[in-house]
Formats: structure tokens, sequence, C-alpha cells
């Protein structure tokens, strides 16, 4: 390992490995996919808006010839269109070696998917949880699949409340994100369990989480960090606690890559608060190991989803 700590340079070649990234065309996704392609790996590139896919696949291109990547339109609010990209990958890529759920949004104000989920709940919770399902028997074709699922120490503050899953009574901006990082996590590790529950050793499910990174969610995440994006004079306090794409982008490229990763651990950075720092093992709230809430939550999302993982053997 680097004597500062991990960088990619710890990681191994991905030539001959095929990575879905979801949200692969902004922010974190963008920088995770760039960092992956440098690796040799085929990211097939999960975007709502393939204009932005093409434009970031050009971007990394020019910096990374021999990159291969390809387009995936994905809208994970809408499940007809998470059924129809997992019917894409899954006939034209009998392996799939990691599957990154990177995507999320923060909605902001009370809307809901094309499904008539909350938008929050059901993009980065119920859409992720879809695609994997239905593309579990690629990840269980690959020798050592991985399943990464991207959160955040939002978490920590998220409640499911099963009698309100649109929160008719309880919607907030910063309740709604936090329930659906919560969620995310909750399931990541619920994963884990039946995986090992099936007798399979891989694909394998962690978990990783970006710290402070300058990002869309967290520029859309409230005024105090909108004044701390404007302020000049706090250039050094971003400098110091808030890390650009490329760094915050290294937990889920660790969870990805790492050969020592085992199932259900978390990657975050290393620096006080998780804020910055590069990747390490960190401690998620100790709520997602739940068991009797992970049930809920999977039988709540197959039923809303109308997908079933076939875990086989």
């Amino acid at each position: 390992m680097a004597k500062n700590g991990w960088t990619p340079a710890d990681a191994p070649r991905m030539d001959g490995k095929t990575v879905v990234v979801t949200g692969a065309n902004t922010g974190i996704g963008l920088a995770t996919t760039r960092h992956l392609a440098r690796l040799g790996a085929h990211v097939l590139m999960a975007c709502r808006n393939v204009d932005a896919a093409a434009a970031a696949r050009a971007d990394i291109l020019a910096g990374v010839p021999a990159a291969r990547l390809d387009i995936v339109q994905l809208d994970l609010g809408d499940l007809a269109s998470v059924r129809k990209a997992a019917d894409e990958i899954g006939n034209s890529h009998p392996v799939v070696d990691v599957l990154i759920n990177n995507a999320g949004v923060m909605a902001g104000r009370r809307e809901f998917t094309a499904d008539g989920f909350e938008m929050d709940f059901g993009t980065s919770f119920l859409g992720h949880f879809a695609l994997t399902g239905l593309l579990l028997e690629r990840l269980l074709s690959a020798d050592a699949g991985r399943v990464v699922t991207v959160g955040s120490s939002a978490h920590r503050a998220g409640v499911i409340d099963f009698d309100d899953l649109t929160m008719d009574h309880s919607f907030s901006t910063s309740r709604a994100y936090a329930r659906a990082k919560f969620s995310q996590l909750v399931f990541a590790m619920e994963l884990q369990r039946r995986l090992s529950a099936s007798g399979h050793t891989a694909p394998i499910s962690v978990a990783a989480h970006p710290g402070a990174t300058h990002s869309g969610v967290m520029r859309d995440s409230g005024r105090l960090l909108q004044w701390l994006f404007t302020t000049p004079s706090l250039h050094w306090l971003r400098r110091s606690f808030i890390m650009e794409g490329p760094e915050g982008a290294l937990p889920s490229v660790r969870a990805s890559t790492d050969p020592g990763v085992i199932g259900g651990q978390y990657f975050g950075p290393s620096g006080p608060g998780q804020f910055s720092g590069p990747p390490v093992l960190v401690v998620p709230s100790h709520r997602v190991f739940d068991g009797e809430l992970g049930n809920r939550l999977w039988d709540t999302a197959e039923e809303l989803t109308g997908v079933t993982y076939a875990f086989g053997r």
C-alpha cells in the first residue's frame, strides 16, 4: 500500500473485467469511471441522460484513448427503464464482474418516480435493488463478482416508516435523503447475508461513501454548503475538508478492486469526521446490520419492484 494511504496505484489491473457504473456521467460516478478505465476495465456507463453520458465518455477518452466505454440508457426512477437496461446489459455481457450502484438524487421537494415512489427512495434504493436483482445471474457468473453500494454518512440519520413510504406525513429534504441512504446500506448488508446463506463466496456485497466531496448532491444539500462553496475567503476550508471528484471516488474504487475486501465491509475517507482522506475501512451505523429490518425492507422492495432474487447454487 502507498506510504500515505491507498491510491489507485495500489489497485490491480482490471483488464478483461466488465464493470457497470450507474450515474457514470457526472460527479463521483464520472470520476469512478475514469479511474476504472485507466485500470483497463470495460465500463458500462448506465446513465439517464445519454447525451450527457456521451460527453462524459468523450472527455474520458481524451485522456485515456484506449478506454473501453459503452453507454446504457438507465433511468432508475422508472422500473421499465431498469428492466430494459438490465436486458441490454445481460444480452451483451454474460458476465458482470462489478456493479457499482452509484447514482443518487436529492430531490429537494416531494416528487415521485414514474412508478409512484417517493423520488429519493425510489431512485437511490428501489431502482438499484431492482437492477441488482435483474443482473444477479451475470454477477454470479463472475469469478469474483462484487456489488458496491455507494452510500453517505447521512444514512446515520435515516429512519424507515413502513406505514408512510410516500412520506405523506413526514417529508423533508433531509429526511428523504437520509432514509434513501439508510435503505441502501441496509440493503448492502442484507444482500451479503443472503449471498452467504445461499452458499456463495462470490459475488460479495460491499459499500462505500465519498465523504465530503464537491458533487451535485453536496451542492444541492443546503444553504450552509451553498455559502461554503461560494465564499472566496473559505477556499482554505474547502481545500482542507472537501475533496474533488477524483479523490472522493477512491472509496468506491477501493471497494471495487482491492483483492483483500470481504463482503459486508464499508469504506470511506480516513480523515476527521470521514470528510476527506485516503479510503479506509469505516464503521456504519449499527442499525444497518439489523436482520429483522433487513428482511422487512427486502420483502417490501420485492413487493414494490416485482423483482425477486434467484440466488441459485
